[in-house]
């Protein structure tokens, strides 16, 4: 493959929801381009986009995946998105380095879930979008239908570039729109011939173009006056002002045909070839110097250089794997870079385009097109390549925040390192879950954004690393608390042969005026009853002490305790002794203190579709949570409420099932409230049985 300038590379992400057909989509445009001799299917598991063990065996995309192709004198980096929201971050990457979109819609359905949230991120990074009706083989195929939808969602500029010809219900050819033209299409090699075209197309073909000239003439100011004139359009300003249109967001072509038959693939793929922007077009990206200056990075091939790693995949043979995108200068084998994020140098020895795993070589990557190199020391997804010439860290993905999550065990007991040290080497290709030990509860905790992703990652680690995991909910971290004021005694006395062990304390417990996770702790003797060396002692034995309450065990907190009076013996006195002392004291005064649960509250940010909002409040209201007040945002509604972390286990799969995936939310711990008395004597009697099958 040859190295081609920034004005011929187009950059195109495919984007729509779960099994839309993006993957056989991409599959269908390297077949027509000769990037590979035949067409796989996702269901035989022989596609070259999904390479991945797990995709196999899932029969869904998982990864974003690269294929380049040369498609009449460009090329073209096909990036296949996964359409599952458990991998969102996928999808950001993907949309990330991306200069042009094609949002996959089905002719039977229009839009769905997955498209719409493609949409949304597509807009808030000002990327192009086009359509393209896929399934239009299938039965009941509704073209006119969901054009009309798709209209009346996304305004105005959704205007169809391509129309079927159907027959008895059944899409026999296809008429081209911008130049008048119409195609049979061969319905097994899905070879097109051109017919004349149908009577009954001109009418419509006219509407559409007049449709498409009111929308691309306010992109230019020259078409603009033609228009107001009533001045027709040559087919080079029809065709610059389609492309300005596209390029500015007001333009979004809907293109017909089926991925899996690959019929009207070769027809969008010389559309994308002529009216999608090139990389050389893409407008300069806002980078960051050392000292927090702005530098703009033009895609010129003259500048020094400047790479973003979008996605890291490890590789069985070859180890990790960095696939970037080149925003200026030139990136060379057997050449030093410097890696901004990391502070380090990083030598490049090959470089390769990809075509799914398939790898050839190259002796550079020029600007605005996409390359990769292996065996990086220490560069990960996000990272910036620089030249040290000119030190510019680039805009990073902001990937979502994870926020289901389970406590993951090994079935045999001491693997846990292994555990851990797997899912640190899995955090390489997957930058979204989160994995952290919890202290307090000796949990391993892992994140992600849904049941989906933390799955594929248990069967990697089983798969790559030979360590087999269960799952269950994470342990809630409850405090305790006291509510009255107790004066207690603790004496701790025993004689044996030579030196004896004395300590003798008096000391009040009680609640704290103000929050405190720390033992608040005061001595007031009189008299000399307890000497001064030993008040350390006895800070000491309650600080131990407080790690464990005496209803089930968990940490007490928002503690007073003041040391007021004692005794001690000249020879038996110890430390030792007076920390003894001080962990009698609390274990008869706390019990008598009228102790509490205190549970984990959290404010959580549901972000929902409007017509949701009753269902959410419901739910909320079943899960003991307060709404503390509703605000709009791009998704529609934002409610905000404090909800007890203990009933938040599963929201992440709950919320998906209550909005059909257009949900998502994000949570924080917020403060420690006391737990309802029935809620405390299932907390108690949850943490005894554990205590027993421990024991």
């Amino acid at each position: 493959m040859i190295n081609y300038p920034a004005s011929k590379i187009r950059n195109i992400t495919l984007l729509g929801h779960g099994g839309s057909g993006k993957t056989a989509l991409a599959e269908a445009m390297l077949f027509s381009a000769k990037a590979i001799d035949r067409l796989g299917r996702s269901a035989d598991g022989n596609t070259a986009m999904d390479f991945d063990p797990e995709e196999i065996k899932r029969k869904i995309s998982i990864n974003t995946t690269l294929a380049a192709c040369e498609w009449k004198n460009s090329k073209m980096n096909i990036i296949d998105t996964p359409g599952d929201f458990d991998f969102l971050g996928e999808t950001m990457a993907g949309i990330r380095v991306a200069d042009s979109a094609i949002v996959l819609i089905s002719a039977k359905g229009g839009t769905s879930v997955g498209s719409e949230k493609a949409i949304r991120l597509l807009k808030k990074r000002n990327v192009p979008f086009l359509f393209f009706m896929n399934r239009m083989d299938e039965p009941n195929a509704d073209f006119e239908g969901v054009a009309a939808r798709m209209r009346e969602n996304y305004g105005p500029g959704v205007i169809p570039l391509s129309l079927p010809i159907m027959q008895d219900d059944h899409m026999t050819g296809m008429v081209d729109v911008m130049n008048r033209r119409a195609f049979s299409i061969d319905e097994k090699s899905g070879a097109m011939t051109e017919m004349p075209v149908p009577e009954s197309f001109v009418s419509r073909i006219d509407a559409l173009q007049d449709a498409v000239n009111e929308v691309v003439a306010e992109c230019d100011e020259e078409l603009m006056e033609k228009y107001f004139a009533g001045e027709p359009f040559t087919e080079d300003e029809f065709r610059r002002g389609v492309h300005a249109g596209f390029r500015d967001g007001s333009l979004h072509p809907i293109y017909v045909g089926s991925a899996y038959r690959n019929w009207g693939v070769e027809f969008l793929m010389n559309c994308l070839s002529k009216d999608t922007p090139s990389a050389g077009e893409k407008e300069p990206v806002s980078g960051s110097a050392p000292d927090g200056s702005t530098i703009d990075v033009a895609v010129s091939e003259e500048e020094p250089l400047a790479a973003f790693v979008f996605k890291t995949i490890t590789d069985p043979f070859v180890g990790r794997i960095s696939i970037f995108r080149v925003y200026s200068g030139i990136a060379k084998t057997n050449t030093t870079i410097y890696n901004v994020e990391k502070d380090k140098d990083e030598r490049i020895g090959g470089l390769f385009y990809l075509v799914g795993k398939k790898q050839t070589t190259t002796d550079q990557v020029n600007a605005g097109d996409i390359g990769a190199v292996a065996k990086l020391m220490v560069t990960q997804t996000n990272d910036t390549l620089c030249d040290r010439s000119r030190i510019v860290s680039l805009p990073k993905i902001s990937f979502p925040t994870p926020c289901l999550e389970m406590a993951i065990v090994p079935r045999a007991k001491g693997e846990e390192d292994k555990i851990m040290a797997g899912l640190h080497k899995l955090a390489d290709e997957d930058p979204v879950f989160r994995v952290a030990l919890n202290a307090e509860t000796h949990q391993m905790v892992i994140s992600g954004l849904g049941e989906q992703e933390i799955a594929v990652l248990r069967s990697k680690l089983k798969s790559k690393f030979n360590v087999d995991s269960t799952i269950e909910a994470p342990r809630v971290p409850y405090r305790e608390a006291i509510r009255k004021k107790v004066k207690v005694q603790g004496k701790h006395k025993k004689q044996s042969g030579g030196h004896g062990q004395y300590g003798d304390v008096w000391i009040e417990f009680e609640p704290t005026e103000t929050d405190s996770q720390s033992l608040v702790f005061e001595e007031k003797v009189f008299g000399g009853s307890v000497p001064r060396n030993f008040f350390p002692a006895v800070e000491k034995g309650l600080q131990d002490s407080i790690g464990h309450g005496v209803l089930a065990g968990f940490p007490v907190v928002n503690l007073k305790a003041t040391l007021v009076d004692g005794s001690y013996h000249d020879v038996d006195s110890s430390e030792m002794a007076f920390k003894i002392a001080a962990h009698l004291a609390y274990k008869s005064g706390l019990p008598i203190a009228n102790p509490m649960l205190l549970e984990p509250i959290s404010t959580v940010v549901v972000h929902i579709p409007e017509d949701r909002q009753g269902d959410i409040m419901g739910d909320m209201n079943k899960r003991r949570g307060r709404i503390m007040g509703i605000d709009t945002d791009e998704d529609g509604s934002a409610v905000s409420c404090e909800v007890p972390t203990s009933e938040m286990a599963t929201y992440a799969t709950d919320l998906k099932s209550m909005t059909q995936g257009r949900g998502w939310y994000t949570i924080e711990h917020a403060r420690y409230e006391q737990a309802p008395a029935d809620v405390e004597i299932k907390v108690i009697q949850a943490h005894r049985h554990q205590l027993e099958v421990e024991d």
